[in-house]
């Protein structure tokens, strides 16, 4: 098979039919396969996944997780279960347009040096908060993520083959894909309306993942917090020997409430963040140590092995 093509699907109902007519007009002449990931989902999207499967048995695969468990594990499980020469990942709301396929594919077989296209976001007001994120963790980490840079990716197989042999259950797709190496292109492509539905990224959901990325790919916060508690720890004992001295040379002084509330609640919030940063890590080893399945599948149709 010349491509696979890897479709995370949470709650898409609306949009997987669209997306499979969309994509199957896109790439007439070229040989590939479906990959659905049905993400738990709690509408009809497997019942729509089911019925695309039985109108074309020999191109459509679904994976059908048990509960929710994220793009990350749906990225993860896709790639894993894929076979062809090529493998891409595109999401199932419209927003990525599948025309964009067979220019990677285009481009990977012209150019074998590249093992990977990346396809980054192109958008007409730019976002601050990605801004910051994207300078932030390539500050802080020994990998790069390019600016924009989304999971719309195609891959080699031996890329793909790189990428599944990092099981870690705290995934972070981006920088995984940074991490294993190999020469990546960077192009631009517009995002697009959602066909149906709404997004699936609140602010929370955005920040927590942000965050879970600079975790996972860097231990900088924690030096950050040794050296700043060293910081404010030679403050203090300067500022203890300035109160002895004082006290010795002037007396006694009666200490001032405010003041003392000020420090009091300064360090112990410095105190508390760092705890927080350090509990962040201790929690990710925890869970990695207990060794459970990035997914579980409750259902698969077009395969014939099972991987979990």
């Amino acid at each position: 098979m010349e491509l696979d093509i890897i479709v995370p699907a949470f709650n898409e109902e609306g949009n997987v039919k669209n997306f499979y007519n969309q994509t199957k007009n896109a790439l007439k002449g070229l040989k590939y396969n479906f990959i659905f990931i049905d993400d738990g989902s709690s509408d009809k999207t497997l019942v729509e996944l089911e019925e695309i499967y039985k109108s074309d048995e020999a191109n459509v695969k679904i994976i059908s997780f048990s509960r929710n468990f994220g793009k990350e594990a749906a990225i993860y499980a896709g790639l894993q279960h894929s076979k062809a020469k090529y493998a891409c990942i595109i999401d199932a709301d419209g927003q990525q347009n599948p025309k964009y396929l067979l220019k990677m594919h285009d481009f990977l077989v012209d150019n074998p040096e590249y093992d990977a296209v990346c396809m980054c976001q192109t958008q007409k007001k730019k976002r601050l908060l990605q801004h910051m994120f994207y300078k932030l963790i390539n500050k802080l980490s020994d990998i790069e993520i390019v600016d924009g840079a989304s999971d719309f990716r195609m891959f080699r197989k031996s890329m793909v083959a790189a990428i599944t042999k990092i099981s870690e259950k705290n995934r972070f797709s981006k920088g995984i894909f940074s991490y294993v190496g190999f020469k990546t292109y960077y192009d631009s492509y517009d995002v697009e309306d959602r066909k149906s539905g709404e997004t699936k990224w609140s602010k929370r959901k955005l920040f927590n993942y942000a965050f879970d990325g600079i975790v996972s790919f860097s231990s900088k916060p924690l030096r950050a917090s040794a050296w700043t508690g060293l910081f404010i720890s030679i403050i203090a004992f300067i500022y203890l020997v300035f109160i002895i001295v004082k006290t010795l040379v002037t007396g006694v002084d009666t200490p001032g409430y405010a003041s003392l509330m000020c420090v009091m609640l300064f360090l112990g919030g410095i105190q508390l963040i760092f705890l927080g940063i350090i509990g962040e890590y201790i929690g990710k080893t925890y869970n990695e140590t207990k060794n459970r399945p990035v997914f579980i599948s409750k259902k698969k149709l077009g395969f014939d092995e099972e991987i979990l």
